[in-house]
């Protein structure tokens, strides 16, 4: 029988595993009623990705939003029909001649001040992204390549880390809704030569990180005390403002009635708190306008 268990996992996923996948491992783990996770990885890639459990589901869609980091490892003269390794080779094409790795640096590190702060991507056929109810890569495996519109997005920061040509790695911090596959098929176009993603590694969600995570094998293997790795559900939150309420504004709220409050007025969404001891003192979150919270999306205190 499934127990109810309100947290956030961080895992470190393995190359292989799909993110769903790596959901069902968490759930069966813990033993838990409800899961699901904040974002996809696609099987290739490896590293962070958040897992909610049970109440902290209802957040999910928060670091969905996030900002993610990650490093990416791109082999240079050639293309695959997906993008990455996974994929079939479609085109082998002759790589630049350099007089040395200075000249190979200089080249890769001019290449990315067309690829820093808002571009555009057209999104790959081998997606999730759905048409008439289908997803992308559906279409794809059957041979059929659909018209996309490009979609803006913003690369925060983009470094070279290490240069082995004709492979580098990058390490990118980017805006939600971007592909790092198209980033690397678009840097080998810009180059003249193609590229694909040979390597993928996430390392930060939002304000979460890689360091705090756990493989599956551990959290499989030593679960006498979950407690090492349920974080609480307010753990996604952390960036919003906080506010906290006296029991009776804390009873209002969850009844979903709209809470004033004789504090500076701001626009802003916030997380709020009961000023009770208990343990789980954390109601959800409220959009906080004209002195007035409205709740927004609140945790179930029924245990």
């Amino acid at each position: 029988m499934s127990t109810r268990i309100d947290g956030v996992v961080l895992l470190d996923k393995p190359a292989g595993m799909s993110s769903q996948g790596a959901v069902t491992a968490v759930k069966r783990a813990f033993n838990a009623e409800k899961a699901g996770h904040t974002g996809t990885l696609d099987p290739m890639a490896t590293g962070l990705l958040p897992i909610c459990l049970g109440e902290a589901t209802k957040y999910s869609q928060d670091l969905l939003e996030a900002d993610k980091t990650y490093i990416a490892q791109v082999k240079f003269g050639s293309r695959t029909d997906t993008g990455d390794a996974e994929g079939l080779v479609i085109e082998e094409l002759p790589l630049p001649t350099f007089e040395n790795e200075a000249a190979i640096q200089n080249t890769l590190d001019g290449l990315l001040a067309k690829f820093t702060g808002l571009i555009t991507q057209i999104p790959p056929m081998y997606s999730a992204l759905k048409r008439d109810g289908k997803p992308l890569y559906e279409y794809a495996r059957a041979g059929v390549e659909l018209e996309r519109t490009a979609r803006e997005i913003t690369i925060h920061k983009i470094r070279w880390t290490n240069i082995q040509w004709p492979e580098a790695t990058l390490e990118v911090s980017c805006s939600k809704g971007t592909y790092i596959r198209v980033l690397a098929e678009d840097l080998g176009n810009t180059l003249g030569c193609g590229a694909h993603l040979v390597g993928l590694r996430r390392t930060e969600v939002g304000h979460l990180s890689l360091e705090q995570s756990f493989t599956i094998e551990s959290i499989q293997q030593a679960l006498h005390d979950s407690s090492n790795y349920i974080l609480p559900v307010d753990a996604l939150l952390q960036t919003l403002p906080h506010l906290t309420v006296d029991e009776q504004q804390a009873k209002r709220l969850e009844m979903g009635q709209r809470v004033p409050l004789n504090l500076a007025s701001i626009e802003a969404l916030v997380r709020i708190y009961r000023t009770t001891a208990a343990p789980h003192n954390f109601i959800g979150t409220a959009d906080w306008r004209s002195g007035v919270l409205h709740p927004k999306r609140l945790i179930s205190q029924a245990t």
